[in-house]
């Protein structure tokens, strides 16, 4: 069970960093990502630590492979606290940056797992935006 205050705390600052990048407000956008970042490193492997933080810091960095290493720990957490929903939004977040990087077969391995996950969540718009992109990478 994620802390109320901080999931409270990271969905303000993901509204602040959405509201950053569509002004093209790059100082800002920043600033909320410092601070983003320092609940994630504050809190880690603290009880407090949570998916969420560490998912929603990997949603908005820039930089890919930095993304994924984040990914990756957001993933970690997930499987720590057996989260199925996280386990299959997070990998399929990962899989679109291995995409995007080029990396068909990196992004088919976390798509074969975000799969597995997903059989167990309630989502079914994720759980099909898992199933087709997996079979489109594998028919390619």
């Amino acid at each position: 069970m994620m802390n109320t205050k901080i999931y409270k705390e990271v969905l303000y600052l993901a509204k602040e960093l959405m509201r950053c990048a569509n002004k093209k407000d790059q100082a800002g956008f920043d600033a909320f990502y410092q601070e983003l970042k320092q609940i994630c490193e504050d809190n880690d492997g603290t009880d407090k630590d949570h998916p969420v933080q560490w998912e929603t810091l990997g949603d908005f960095t820039d930089e890919l492979e930095q993304a994924i290493g984040i990914y990756d720990k957001a993933l970690e957490k997930a499987i720590a606290m057996n989260s199925k929903d996280y386990l299959s939004s997070i990998g399929f977040s990962a899989a679109l940056l291995k995409v995007e990087l080029g990396d068909k077969v990196g992004a088919i391995q976390y798509l074969e797992q975000a799969k597995i996950h997903s059989n167990k969540i309630i989502d079914k718009e994720l759980k099909a935006e898992i199933h087709d992109l997996l079979k489109k990478l594998q028919d390619e």
